[in-house]
């Protein structure tokens, strides 16, 4: 549009600049044209006070040099006479010009080497007719003119720079509101649910603004009465959990007992995290506030713990490593603990007891890779596996009867960041489930190209490189 803008105003200041200077240009010709014959009849007319005193040779010679054009030899006089005709000067105009002038009686102009003469007719005191030519040099008809075109070409160079200044700021003030409308759309679109647009501009960007401001305080209370829903029907679910929790009191004393009291504990700590995080949570104006996010190695250790039993009664060989040193991510710590208890629960669904299963932690300097593989079937079809939702294929082994929601959440949590979810062969000879977690938002490009194979590498080098482990608990602390 911009650009658009400019184009026309600079086709009509060009045409505009056209129709006029092109006709000044030839009246500024012609006016030098005129001013230049003008001087030269003053000056044919200075001889004339002669002419009609004497014919002499001698006398008009004194009086033709006497004068600036004679002296300059640019004045001729032709006087008829008996026999030859008397010229006295330097004559340029033929005999057939000056005799059609003597004939007609009015002056002319002809054109000659050099330039243009111009043939005045004078009477003489005898009753016959001379000729005074004045020489007119081709400088001196067009002095000036080329100055002056000059002038014009300057001043329609202007007035063509002067509009493409006009339109262009008449473009930026058109094309800035909508820049700024779309790269407002985009940052809502990334989940910047504070992203406002300013309402100024012409009338009809306004209006848009203004709907686009509407459309995201929408957005953002669908989103917070979401949210409210979430937290209601998590409540909903204290109620049965009471139940539960009075009932596993009652099975008295033993490890079932134990675990079923840990079980309804664990499940009551998960849904007042719901509520919690469902109501606490808020659109952060620039993606999320500075700072937040959780240690991943406690949380991974502490998500372990608590697989761990399970995983002793079920004979599995479990396998930590990675997780004996800080790792901040950009991650809130029950949504990363969401992601690990949804990967740990497939592994325990979809795949037959005894099967073991490893979690490893690798640091990249500005991402941090979570791996979780285990020796089970594997998955025929990854890409059907991260579907949301798939039509009841299995999260994790591809069988019936999944929704696909778990390995969806752990999704969301690495796209928060920047990151992503891939599927693939594991070295345990099942699934291997990696998470890549960007530290600063988004991934470089040369990580993005390349990350896979060096994945790959570091998980094979730390498992030669690190001792295997196999606790009672499954849990390397």
């Amino acid at each position: 549009m911009r650009w658009a803008l400019v184009k026309v105003c600079v086709a009509v200041t060009a045409m505009v600049v056209i129709a006029f200077a092109v006709p000044l240009g030839l009246v500024i010709r012609e006016m030098a044209s005129d001013r230049a014959f003008s001087d030269a009849e003053r000056q044919a007319a200075m001889i004339a006070p002669t002419l009609s005193i004497t014919t002499d040779r001698e006398e008009l010679t004194r009086a033709v040099l006497s004068t600036e054009p004679g002296d300059r030899g640019r004045l001729a006089v032709h006087v008829p006479a008996e026999g030859l005709p008397l010229d006295i000067g330097t004559r340029r105009a033929t005999s057939k010009d000056v005799a059609t002038v003597r004939k007609a009686g009015r002056a002319s102009i002809t054109e000659v080497t050099g330039g243009f003469a111009l043939l005045q007719p004078t009477a003489l005191g005898t009753g016959d007719i001379a000729v005074v030519e004045v020489f007119v040099p081709e400088g001196e008809v067009s002095h000036g003119v080329a100055t002056a075109w000059l002038m014009l070409a300057g001043v329609g160079v202007a007035l063509i720079v002067g509009s493409v200044a006009v339109a262009d700021r008449l473009g930026v003030r058109m094309v800035q509101p909508a820049q700024r409308l779309a790269g407002a759309a985009q940052d809502l679109g990334e989940g910047r649910l504070g992203t406002r647009v300013p309402e100024e501009g012409p009338t009809e960007l306004r209006s848009a603004a203004v709907a686009f401001n509407s459309m995201a305080d929408q957005v953002v209370q669908l989103l917070a009465n979401e949210r409210e829903l979430a937290a209601d029907l998590s409540h909903r679910l204290r109620t049965p959990l009471t139940v539960l929790r009075l009932n596993a009191a009652s099975l008295g004393e033993g490890p079932a007992a134990e675990q079923t009291r840990a079980a309804v504990q664990q499940l009551e700590h998960e849904v007042d995290t719901i509520i919690r995080t469902a109501r606490e949570q808020r659109p952060q104006p620039q993606g999320g506030q500075a700072g937040a996010g959780c240690d991943a190695s406690e949380v991974i250790r502490e998500r372990m713990g608590f697989w761990s039993a399970l995983a002793e009664d079920e004979g599995r060989e479990v396998r930590l490593a990675g997780v004996d040193r800080t790792v901040r991510i950009p991650v809130a710590r029950p949504e990363l603990a969401a992601a690990l208890d949804a990967l740990l629960g497939n592994v325990f669904r979809h795949t037959p007891e005894g099967t073991a299963f490893s979690v490893d932690v690798h640091h990249s300097g500005d991402a941090v890779i979570v791996l979780v593989s285990d020796a089970g079937p594997g998955i025929s079809d990854p890409k059907a596996a991260l579907a949301r939702g798939a039509s009841g294929r299995d999260a994790a082994s591809g069988a019936v009867g999944s929704t696909g929601l778990g390995l969806d959440i752990v999704r969301r949590v690495a796209e928060s960041t920047g990151g992503d979810l891939r599927i693939g062969r594991s070295v345990l000879g099942g699934t291997e489930v990696r998470i890549w977690i960007g530290l600063y938002g988004s991934r470089p490009e040369r990580v993005r190209r390349g990350h896979g194979r060096r994945v790959g590498r570091g998980t094979a080098w730390q498992r030669r490189k690190e001792p295997r482990t196999t606790t009672g608990s499954g849990a390397q602390h």
